[in-house]
């Protein structure tokens, strides 16, 4: 497959294939409903919402849904619902889990459950996330896919390995047959005092000695020589990235979060976003994302649930 450059294109890509099963946890929410009923009508996934019935057909009332857009499990306890959500997805009943109106502790809960749950054994869990900004789009002509953002705080030397895999697999299911990867850190050079640039030589010498595959991997890279091959040619920084990075592992959520955030609020971006590392994709989306993101996030779920 051609590779897919934009989120529009993810969506156009989407179209053309069978329908993903998406189940929403506590699906009475109104946050979630519209973008689950744009998911339907753009045909890219079937949604089954497990919550208070009554609520939702006062909200598919008040949004102008109809009625037969999704299928309704009702179950007016939110722990209940995303407890029976979550056991749909194990029972092969459903292909991607999203979050409703449920708070996080206890959707991460019942995902992180070891007998109910959905991490298999040695699996991380992590949050990847796929950015399209303006500028990097109009420079390259493609995505980002980035992590992790959200979830594990001071990833060591094995999550990052795990949190690279999810990434390259990303990448991979959009047509990049192989992608750039960048470890980034505060420094091109090799401080041993700073873990991120330790982590990024080990990983670095992982993938140069062939136990990385798919992915062209580098690191120490600063964010500037990661994405800016102008940046390289004045650094006098010759990396197989070329600073043309498809992927940016970040060395702590903080870097992650704060770049995550940064562009979508100053720089324009738009994302999607997805827990990974799960037997099927769960879409783990704040209450401040807009309809649209949410939107996106199942698209990328239906993406990555194959």
């Amino acid at each position: 497959m051609d590779p897919i450059r934009s989120l529009d294109q993810l969506i156009a890509d989407l179209k053309g294939r069978p329908s993903r099963r998406v189940v929403v946890a506590a699906g009475h929410d109104p946050n979630t409903i519209g973008a689950a009923a744009r998911a339907v009508d753009e045909q890219i996934a079937e949604v089954t919402l497990v919550g208070d019935r009554g609520r939702i057909t006062e909200l598919c009332d008040d949004f102008e849904i109809g009625e037969d857009t999704f299928s309704v499990i009702d179950e007016l306890d939110t722990e209940a619902a995303g407890a029976r959500a979550v056991q749909m997805v194990r029972a092969g009943e459903a292909d991607v889990l999203m979050k409703g109106l449920i708070s996080t502790a206890p959707y991460m809960k019942l995902i992180l459950d070891k007998e109910q749950g959905l991490l298999p054994p040695g699996n991380v869990l992590s949050h990847l996330s796929v950015v399209e900004l303006p500028a990097y789009v109009k420079r390259h002509g493609k995505l980002l896919f980035i992590a992790d953002v959200a979830i594990i705080p001071a990833p060591d030397l094995a999550a990052k390995l795990k949190i690279l895999g999810y990434c390259i697999a990303a990448a991979h299911s959009f047509g990049i047959a192989e992608p750039r990867a960048a470890l980034i850190a505060a420094t091109d050079k090799v401080n041993p005092k700073m873990t991120a640039c330790t982590d990024a030589a080990a990983i670095t010498e992982l993938s140069q000695r062939g136990e990385i595959e798919g992915a062209i991997v580098y690191g120490p890279l600063a964010l500037d020589v990661a994405l800016s091959p102008e940046a390289c040619a004045i650094k006098g920084l010759d990396t197989p990235v070329g600073g043309a990075a498809d992927i940016l592992i970040f060395p702590n959520i903080e870097t992650g979060n704060v770049f995550y955030k940064a562009s979508t609020l100053l720089a324009g971006g738009r994302l999607a976003a997805a827990v990974v590392g799960t037997t099927a994709p769960c879409v783990l989306t704040s209450r401040a994302d807009d309809e649209e993101s949410k939107f996106l996030s199942i698209a990328l779920g239906c993406r990555l649930a194959g």
